[in-house]
């Protein structure tokens, strides 16, 4: 069939068969009077980019599908190679969304402080002794030692857990992939209006979760340049808990709950016990291809570890 006919029957134009055929991805035979002669085939692997296009996949990334038909599969996606390029597709996509969802965030801030500024109201993130007690941190806080319990973490391989995220989905932690997954562990946020755990203050590194969360938050989208392909939040409060603390800070990142502390417990990882509750002791994990590639432990100050977190990932580039 002429190239006319092809664009009609794929529901594209001329224009598009060309540019497939000029990368290889058609190759129609050529009559003797030189012209091309496409086949049924031909439309097949058309209407196949098209498709594969419209999820987001480039021209370009559709060759494996492609080469998966001309195989003899009976679908395009019945080979590794286009089940790895679909991964791939979706990394991108969420990398995507993430980036446009910080950006999000860093407007809506900007827009509440514009609105206020001026104002006798404070903007709710700001709202003075109700609020700002969590944000910041006393001066003499005491510093963490390093007890050696989270020696063992680098290079152990990421346990088949799933653990709930603020979406409500199910977040299987060694299903992330090559792309660095940055999980902060922290005890608890505290929330205006609601004590903390008596001598919560003098319990090294228990202090400072809300400042450490924030500082991921204004730092997430330095994190994902840097190299994070997602970024988490991870304590044992429960999701409608964090999702109070998701919208009241405004995360561009989704948190994770584990209340029964199974990672803790299949990681070995440090925990304590306050007020007869076990928690986490304050640790970040950066995994790669389930396997823990690194941990900060112990962390200090809290509202400077997300640029401690930076800084490793721009010394350490994939």
């Amino acid at each position: 069939m002429r190239i006319s006919e092809l664009a009609r029957r794929a529901g594209v134009t001329t224009k598009a068969v060309r540019y497939y055929e000029g990368l290889g991805l058609i190759t129609p035979e050529r009559l003797a009077n030189g012209y091309r002669d496409y086949t049924g085939d031909d439309v097949r692997l058309v209407r196949e980019i098209k498709a594969l296009h419209r999820l987001g996949i480039p021209v370009e990334g559709t060759r494996p599908f492609l080469e998966c038909l001309a195989a003899g599969s009976p679908h395009a996606d019945d080979c590794p190679a286009s089940l790895a390029s679909y991964r791939e597709a979706i990394d991108e996509l969420t990398e995507r969304i993430e980036a446009l969802t910080a950006r999000r965030a860093t407007l809506i801030a900007s827009l509440e402080a514009a609105a206020h500024r001026g104002s006798t109201v404070a903007p709710p993130e700001d709202s003075g002794a109700a609020g700002g007690h969590y944000l910041t941190l006393p001066p003499d806080l005491p510093v963490p030692q390093d007890d050696g319990a989270a020696d063992h973490l680098p290079g152990t391989r990421v346990p088949s857990i799933a653990l709930t995220d603020t979406a409500g989905r199910a977040i299987g932690l060694d299903t992330f992939g090559p792309r660095r997954t940055v999980i902060y562990v922290y005890p608890l946020t505290g929330r205006p209006g609601t004590d903390l755990p008596e001598g919560w203050n003098s319990i090294p590194g228990a202090r400072g979760c809300t400042p450490e969360t924030c500082g991921f938050r204004d730092h997430y989208q330095d994190l994902l340049e840097a190299g994070a392909g997602r970024v988490y939040g991870l304590s044992s409060q429960d999701t409608d808990y964090q999702n109070e603390v998701m919208e009241r800070l405004g995360l561009p990142f989704g948190m994770l709950s584990d209340p029964a502390l199974a990672l803790a417990d299949a990681l070995a990882l440090p925990t304590f016990e306050v007020g007869g509750t076990r928690l986490f002791k304050r640790l970040t994990l950066v995994l790669r291809d389930s396997v823990i590639e690194h941990a900060f432990y112990p962390v200090f100050p809290p509202d400077e570890h997300a640029q401690q977190v930076l800084t490793w990932l721009r010394e350490n580039p994939l």
